[in-house]
This record gives C-alpha cells, sequence and structure tokens, in this order.
C-alpha cells in the first residue's frame, strides 16, 4: 500500500502570513503528485493545521505569535487547487492542532511507501516524516524536493538533511 501526504497546503501557508514564494511556487508540482498517486491508486491524506480563537493563548502561540489556520477562515483552508483535488475519492483530510499529526501517524500503519510534500519543510513536514517513519519503520518514507517549502529556505534545507539523517529518501 502507498501513501501521498500533504501537509498542511492551505491559504495561511502560502500566501497569507506565513506564506510566501517558495510555497506558492509548490502548487503545480503537488497538485501533479496528488493526480499521479490517485491514478495509480494511492490513498492521500490531507493534513490541515488547525487552531481556535485561543491560538495566541496556546504555547504555539506564545512562541510563534502569527494567528494562522483558524477554522473556519479563508486562511484555513486547503489553497488552490489542492482544495479542488481533495474533493476527490481516494482523499482523506485529517484536521491537527500541533505540528505532526497523530491521526495520521495512526492510519500510516501497514503502507509500504509513504510521501510527504507541503510546507513548512522544517517544522510541519520534519514532525509528520518523523510520524511515518515512527508508525511504519519499515516503510519507504520519501520526501520530493520540489514538493515542499519553507518561510526559511536555509531552514528547510538542514530539515532535508536532518530527514535524510532519519533514513527519510529526499528526492
Amino acid at each position: 500500500m502507498k501513501a501521498l501526504v500533504v501537509v498542511d497546503y492551505q491559504n495561511d501557508f502560502v500566501d497569507g502570513p506565513l506564506g510566501g514564494a517558495d510555497a506558492v511556487s509548490i502548487e503545480g508540482p503537488i497538485c501533479s503528485r496528488i493526480e499521479d498517486c490517485l491514478g495509480e491508486g494511492w490513498d492521500v491524506f490531507l493534513t490541515m493545521d488547525t487552531h481556535g480563537t485561543d491560538y495566541m493563548d496556546t504555547r504555539e502561540g506564545r512562541m510563534l505569535p502569527v494567528s494562522h489556520c483558524i477554522k473556519g477562515t479563508d486562511g484555513w483552508e486547503l489553497h488552490g487547487r489542492v482544495r479542488e483535488l481533495s474533493r476527490r475519492d481516494g482523499c482523506r483530510i485529517l484536521e491537527k492542532g500541533t505540528f505532526g499529526c497523530q491521526e495520521l501517524a495512526a492510519v500510516l500503519a501497514g503502507y509500504d511507501t509513504i510521501e510527504l510534500c507541503g510546507v513548512a519543510t522544517n517544522i510541519c513536514v520534519l514532525a509528520n516524516a518523523v510520524l511515518a517513519r515512527t508508525a511504519n519503520p519499515e516503510a519507504d518514507v520519501v520526501v520530493r524536493r520540489e514538493c515542499v517549502a519553507s518561510y526559511d529556505r536555509r531552514l528547510g534545507e538542514e530539515a532535508l538533511d536532518v530527514m535524510v539523517s532519519l533514513q527519510v529518501e529526499v528526492i
């Protein structure tokens, strides 16, 4: 079994307060991967960073004081064409309140291949790659370089190096 995980490709991380040109530029490659994987019978999981109006009172909010992905707002929605593709058969949306998605870790057990893409490379992509590796230590865990972005390129590249050290294949 094979799974594609699209991490947090939401408006606030693409063209909102935590977005940027790098995140905008990966929309096409992510959409191509979703279409290819669905065509090959893969399961596609899309995580959504999900916060409440009390975000600024949380530990994350105190450490990252930028209100984002407040459930029900436009910034919380999946971005652009990814939102349209998420409605296809074979796609499942998982909301998460922190960097890694515990529900995702539970559903990934048993997959032979787990590929991740999305944003931000050095936070949520990294956290979910670790969870994927932990959930299924024998799986091939893969990250495509052209399908991830970070608000900080240096931290994004360093995160990819860390993933390699965790036996995640970066292609």
